[in-house]
């Protein structure tokens, strides 16, 4: 039998009995949609921290236990096993590809790398200076201006088109934004390469020499990707859904999630923990940093520490935690970044064993890490967003096409409010105010 909850208002003596819908893990939700027919008033979740906005069958995460599946794959084995591209196709279509499957979705891939030539010259019009998130956001968006063969949102192979391109093109057009703010040429893709060694080839090589891809190196970045690729309904998933239950084309969506992952609060996290690790100093600086952040009146904050969801360590840290070692351990060139992750297992060792800090669950996250494998793989800070926004397009199309494909709960978006304004008046004439 289905379980139910009674909410009833004490004044009016109404009542609603209200669905307990179950999960296959996590806590269950009850189903308010009657509510206010049956009772005649709203509910209030600021931030939506517990309100369930849609029914997926995507992504779960479990932030008390630490634990993150795609399509019920633990993110460990993922890591561990798996490519980028694999976990792209595993998001998409929700099973691990036969040798066939991957095969054609491959070859459909690289088909799609390459960008349309009047993209680039959009590119030409941005500033020199133009952050690269700046031009991500508008040159996402006018994809849909030279890809009008599919774009009916109702058509699920429309859909598939789209999403195979975004997934194909996204590389090509971060790595445009930086050659551009670099100077240099852009660089078409070579599909004899990796789908990450492409990316890195775009983004590092020039046309005059070859370029050789360090395998360490790639590896880093690719299980960058795998750990960034989805992370259930946050900020900018949830702004990509919103924006498409519009009906509107999927590169707007995307570019719309873009915006969102640019916030400081979201995105821009790992680079504000190497900007945090940069004015530390040394190790023997960071007691003082420390005490320095207990301090409320100081307004020195820890970052890369904590997360909305996650109450214990996030499962993505102690995986870029030995990639970034790895890494850092293997690369020539890295001498720099060295200090700046010695000072990172520091800060994380006091962190950890201070009082302070374990009573507010402060573990460290995914950024904490991340923007030291991208300092040490020659990715300017302001390409640390991008490469993001790179790795989670596969997760925002695949919540998108989930969206439209849920005939059941599927709707235009419309949160309510609770309008705190002016009571009803009358409008006055200029002339008659006081």
């Amino acid at each position: 039998m289905s379980k139910t909850l009674t909410l009833t208002d004490n004044d009016t003596g109404r009542s609603a009995e209200l669905p307990v819908l179950e999960p296959t893990y996590g806590t269950p939700v009850v189903d308010i949609s009657g509510v206010p027919r049956e009772i005649g008033c709203f509910t209030h979740d600021p931030g939506y921290g517990a309100t369930s906005a849609c029914r997926s069958w995507v992504t779960y995460i479990d932030g008390d236990q630490g634990i993150l599946l795609y399509r019920g794959y633990p993110i460990e084995q993922l890591a561990e096993k798996s490519s980028f591209l694999e976990v792209c196709y595993l998001l998409i279509y929700g099973e691990l590809p036969g040798a066939a499957e991957w095969v054609e979705f491959e070859a459909d891939i690289r088909k799609h790398t390459m960008v349309h030539e009047g993209l680039r010259t959009i590119i030409t019009g941005y500033r020199r200076g133009s952050h690269p998130m700046a031009m991500m956001v508008g040159l996402v968006g006018a994809l849909s201006g030279f890809y009008h063969d599919a774009l009916d949102v109702n058509d699920p192979a429309h859909r598939l088109a789209c999403i195979h391109r975004l997934v194909a093109k996204m590389p090509t057009i971060a790595a445009d934004t930086h050659k551009w703010g670099a100077g240099q040429p852009f660089m078409h893709p070579d599909n004899s390469y990796g789908f990450v060694e492409n990316f890195m080839r775009m983004m590092f090589g020039v046309p005059a020499e070859p370029f050789e891809v360090d395998p360490v190196a790639a590896r880093a970045l690719e299980l960058m990707m795998i750990l960034h690729a989805d992370h259930e309904q946050n900020a900018s998933t949830s702004t990509v859904r919103l924006c498409g239950s519009s009906g509107t084309n999927p590169y707007a969506a995307i570019a719309a999630g873009i915006a969102t992952l640019w916030g400081p609060a979201h995105g821009g996290a790992n680079e504000a923990v190497v900007q945090m690790l940069s004015e530390i100093g040394g190790r023997g600086d960071i007691p003082k940093f420390i005490d320095r952040v207990k301090d409320r009146e100081s307004g020195v904050r820890l970052m890369g520490f904590g997360h909305r969801v996650y109450k214990s360590y996030d499962p993505r840290a102690s995986i870029i935690r030995n990639a970034c070692h790895d890494l850092l351990s293997k690369l020539e060139g890295t001498e720099r970044e060295q200090p700046m992750f010695e000072s990172a297992l520091e800060l994380e060792r006091i962190a950890r064993s201070d009082d302070y800090f374990i009573e507010r669950n402060l573990y460290p996250n995914v950024d904490f890490y991340s923007g030291i494998i991208l300092s040490a793989l020659g990715f300017p800070l302001n390409m640390f967003t991008v490469i993001f926004a790179v790795a989670r397009t596969v997760g925002w199309i695949t919540q998108w096409n989930e969206m439209l494909g849920d005939t059941e709960d599927f709707r235009i978006g419309r949160p309510r409010q609770l309008y705190l304004g002016h009571a009803r008046r009358d409008y006055v004439p200029a002339e008659e105010r006081s």
